[in-house]
Parts: structure tokens; C-alpha cells; sequence
């Protein structure tokens, strides 16, 4: 690999930056360099930021601690996000239920029993103001894990936010809106591939223009992960997946330049420490490459690769439970080494069920014990420089590099037709499916050791405790819904969710402003999807 970042750079780069007069020692005293290095290799805050995209990274700014919650009802999770930033949370991230994340309201007989249990339910603009009440949104970034309705639950959230007083372009926080993973590993979409991909580019479109501070995509290899992938998949599908949206916004006309700093990447923490170190290293060399080479972005900051991480929950085992802490711990320290922007720790009663408060407060002190404990912060990329680390980051990078080339030629020179095509022919899920039957197979046949499940066994473990989502959650949030259809002005919600119907079927129009004034006037999340659904129709996968 070309090493293009020599000290000097670096050096310059640094003496700009907030921790340019900082020092830092040891536990015992030794004082230490903010980086190591030779003089003509990779250093940090330089192209390609294998090292990290800042010159001293966690000197200057620790990583976001972004708890995840979500369950119940809004009032239920306000209560919970509230307790996350009086623990010291700096930023908050929404689960949403099934319902919800499928486009559906809480009063469907489909969303029977599904209503508030793995996240929280939003069916209207009200249940918005409801979770975020109290919260200064213009001081606190907030990321919402959505995709199929993405577009409706951050044109209720920008419209909640503007009607009590904060201006979109002081919004600050992260849409996931990966729907291309959704049709490779987790299968929660509503729309066929090419309408769903004109709702992201529409996201992409109005954030661009009128919220400087919020990233519109939040490029998803997490799921892809958890669905059984290698590292070096996520990263290629990750990657594919964020070279194909970057095509979708320059057919829209925005410059690369002018859309790619908003974008973020959100990566799984796994439990194999050292190759998930080196997959971060891989992924962000991988996308300055390509992002200045292939796409001819010239702004550093399109170059750098943004993520968040969140440990792996497909890792959780339900037997032992108690282990789970120390896997969290290594996961997280696995990101941090490994040049996170933001990350979110797994609670370790979540192979059960949804964390207690309990679980998700030791799970912040994980973060803050490794943030102000290991003094790792003190030094960019600490493994930088190992025979392994850097061995193993080339080997990724020249793996996802061949998957990454493989899904461009099927798209003849196109990424976005290339990952649409694999899509359609079941290559993403065939090669998921692939590695997830060989761990598998490897885990049966005793290969991989699993601690507390196929070793180190406990024949008098006591069960854990479960934390459960109240019933009557489920009827209060009927019961709400209920009240706001029965109070709002049914020819208002008629007349605005025509408008989103005419302008679905413009293709060149941009629809958040339509679904802003729908949720401004109570139509439901399930009323715009259904409208969108008339024009844009709904994907049923084929069979394989």
C-alpha cells in the first residue's frame, strides 16, 4: 500500500487541532506521544485515515456515547432517554417497534402483540412530541433506526422539532435510511428497491439543502453482520451499499462534495478483537481510496469515514448471560481501538429481552470506564504498527476490494445497477447465507468455542430475570391513537395525504415537505405509507 501521510503532514494537521498543546501520561507517570509512527509511513488525520480520520482523535474529542432505547410507549422511552443523559449519555439513539419499522400503525390487526415490544411505538406527530419532550433537541444529536418509513419518521421529527422552536438547520443526528441492506439481510422494507431508493435520495436531497448538521444516511453494515457475514462482507457490502447511494445523489444533481461529509457508516463490534480493529482500518482506507480515485470527491472530508459502532447482540448468548458483560467490554474496546466516532454498548440481558434500565446503565459505564480508566484515549491508533493489525488490515482490504469489484462489473461499471442486480439475484444473501452456515457448522462441531454453550457449561445456572414490556402499554397506545383520529380534522388529513399522493408520482419531486405537512396535520405513519404503497406498490421478495 502507497503510504501517502508522512509526519510532517500530520504534524501540521495536528498543531491545528484542539489537542495541539494537550499532554498525556501513564497511569504511572510516563508521559506519551499522541502518535507513533515512521516518519514516511500512515499517520492519522491523513489520506487514506487507515490511522483515523482526526490527528488525535480521542485527545481532541471522545467518541459519542449513544445509548440505544426504545420500548413501550413514547412516554415510556422519554423516561428512559432521560436517564441516559443524567448518567452522561451524550447523545441518543430510538429503537422503534415492528410495527413502526414496517410502515404500520398500532390499531392494525397485524400489529397485534408486536405494539411497543422491541422499541417504541410512533404512529403520529404527537407520539414525536411525547418521546422528546423536555429534551433541548438542539443540544442533544439524536439517531433514529429506520428505514422503510424513514422518511415519514424524520418529516414528523424535523416538523415536532420546528413547532417547538428549534430550527432544522440546528438539528443535529443521523437517519439510518439504509434501505439496500434491508433487501440483503434484514428484510424489513415496504416499497420495490427503486421507489424505496428515490424516498433516500429525497432525505438526502433536503438534509443537503437545509440541516447542515444531520446525516441522512446512516450506511448500514450492522445488520449485515448480524445476519451471518465475514468482516471483510461487511465491510465490501457495507461499502457497495455507500458507493451506490453516492451514484443515487449525483443523478439527483447534488456534487459529491457537497453530500458526502453528511455521510455516516454504522459497523458491527465483534467479538474476534484484533480483525475487528483491522476492519475499521481496511473500511476507511477503502473508502478514501475509492471516494478520491473512482468517485473524484476532492473535499477531505468526503475521504473520511464517519461510523458508529455497536457491539454485536448476535454475540449475547442467553446462557451464562452473565458473560455477556465481558464480551461487551472487549467489543467495545475493539471500536475505540479501532477509531469510532460514536458507539453503543449492549446491554447483557438483551439475548432475553429488552434491557432494564439496570443492564443499559452499567452498559454506559463500560464506555465511560474504558473512556477514563485505560488512558487508551491518549494515543492515536495505539496498534497501529503491529505485524498482525497491519497484516490483517491489508489481507480485508484486498478481500472486500475483490467483492467490491465483483458487484461493480454486474452493474457494468455501475455500483448502485451492481447492488440493485445482486439484490435481484440473491448474490448478497447467498454469500450471508454461506458464511453463516460455516460459523454455524463450526460451532456444532465444536470448532468455535462459545463460552457457556457448547463449553464451559453450567448445570445449575439460575434463570435470569426478564425484563417485559407491560401489556397495557400496548391498549394505552391504542387508546391514544384512537383519540388522535377521533380529535384531528379528518379533511385535512384526506387533503394532505392526496398531496403525497400526487407527489409520489412525480418522480422529480421531493416529498418531505408533503410528508411534513401530513404529520402536522396527525396523519398516521401507516396512512402515508399506505398512500405512497397505491403509487409506489410493495416488494414481495421472490422465491429462491
Amino acid at each position: 500500500m502507497e503510504h501517502h501521510g508522512e509526519r510532517t503532514q500530520w504534524r501540521e494537521a495536528y498543531e491545528r487541532s484542539s489537542a495541539a498543546h494537550s499532554r498525556a501520561a501513564t497511569q504511572s507517570g510516563l508521559e506519551v506521544d499522541p502518535v507513533y509512527g515512521v516518519d514516511n509511513g500512515e499517520f492519522p488525520g491523513v489520506f487514506p485515515y487507515t490511522r483515523g480520520i482526526h490527528p488525535a482523535m480521542y485527545r481532541s474529542r471522545l467518541w459519542t456515547m449513544r445509548m440505544f432505547a426504545g420500548f413501550g410507549t413514547a412516554p415510556q422511552t422519554n423516561e428512559r432517554f432521560r436517564q441516559i443523559i443524567d448518567a452522561g449519555g451524550t447523545g441518543l439513539s430510538t429503537a422503534y417497534d415492528m410495527p413502526t419499522l414496517l410502515g404500520i400503525d398500532s390499531d392494525d390487526e397485524r400489529a397485534l402483540g408486536e405494539v411497543g415490544r422491541c422499541g417504541v411505538a410512533i404512529d403520529t406527530i404527537d407520539d414525536v412530541a411525547d418521546l422528546y419532550d423536555g429534551i433541548d433537541l438542539g443540544a442533544v444529536t439524536t439517531s433514529m433506526t429506520i428505514n422503510a418509513p424513514a422518511a415519514v419518521i424524520f418529516a414528523m421529527f424535523v416538523a415536532n422539532a420546528e413547532d417547538h422552536g428549534v430550527r432544522r438547520e440546528a438539528l443535529g443526528g443521523t437517519l439510518q435510511n439504509d434501505i439496500l441492506k434491508e433487501y440483503q439481510a434484514q428484510h424489513e422494507y415496504v416499497f420495490p428497491p427503486r421507489p424505496s431508493l428515490r424516498l433516500v435520495r429525497d432525505t438526502m436531497e433536503f438534509a443537503t439543502r437545509d440541516m447542515p448538521r444531520w446525516h441522512p444516511l446512516s450506511v448500514s453494515g450492522y445488520h449485515i453482520r448480524e445476519a451471518g457475514s465475514t468482516a471483510a462482507q461487511e465491510v465490501a457490502f457495507t461499502l457497495a451499499n455507500g458507493f451506490a447511494y453516492v451514484e443515487l445523489a449525483r443523478h439527483a444533481g447534488l456534487a459529491t462534495d457537497q453530500f458526502a461529509p453528511q455521510l455516516s457508516f454504522f459497523f458491527n463490534a465483534h467479538i474476534d478483537f484484533f480483525e475487528e480493529i483491522a476492519k475499521y482500518r481496511s473500511a476507511r482506507r477503502l473508502w478514501a481510496t475509492w471516494m478520491r480515485d473512482v468517485y473524484g470527491a476532492l473535499e477531505e472530508r468526503s475521504w473520511q469515514l464517519r461510523f458508529h459502532a455497536q457491539t454485536a447482540g448476535v454475540s449475547l448468548t442467553a446462557q451464562q448471560p452473565d458473560n455477556n458483560h465481558a464480551r461487551t467490554a472487549i467489543e467495545a474496546l475493539a471500536a475505540v481501538l479501532g477509531g469510532a466516532q460514536s458507539l453503543h454498548t449492549n446491554s447483557f440481558d438483551e439475548a432475553w429481552t429488552l434491557p432494564s434500565a439496570d443492564a443499559a446503565r452499567v452498559a454506559l459505564r463500560t464506555q465511560q470506564v474504558i473512556a477514563y480508566e485505560t488512558n487508551v484515549t491518549h494515543v492515536a491508533d495505539p496498534l497501529g504498527g503491529s505485524w498482525y493489525v497491519e497484516s490483517l488490515t491489508d489481507r480485508l482490504f484486498d478481500e472486500a476490494s475483490g467483492l467490491l469489484e465483483e458487484i461493480r462489473e454486474m452493474g457494468q461499471g455501475s455500483m448502485l445497477e451492481g447492488c440493485l442486480h445482486a439484490i435481484e439475484n440473491g448474490w448478497f444473501e447467498g454469500h450471508i447465507a454461506d458464511a453463516a452456515y460455516a460459523f454455524e457448522s463450526a460451532v456444532q462441531r465444536g470448532e468455535q468455542i462459545i463460552v457457556g454453550v457448547n463449553s464451559f457449561l453450567d448445570t445449575d445456572s439460575a434463570p435470569t430475570p426478564v425484563n417485559q414490556t407491560d401489556a397495557a402499554s400496548e391498549w394505552s397506545q391504542r387508546d391514544r391513537l384512537s383519540r388522535v383520529r377521533r380529535e384531528r380534522s379528518a379533511a385535512e388529513v384526506r387533503e394532505r395525504l392526496e398531496d403525497v399522493r400526487r407527489m409520489a408520482r412525480d418522480p422529480n419531486t421531493n416529498l418531505v415537505p408533503a410528508l411534513m405537512a401530513a404529520a402536522r396535520s396527525h396523519a398516521t405513519v401507516g396512512e402515508m405509507m399506505s398512500t405512497m404503497a397505491e403509487v409506489f406498490g410493495r416488494y414481495r421478495a421472490p422465491t429462491r
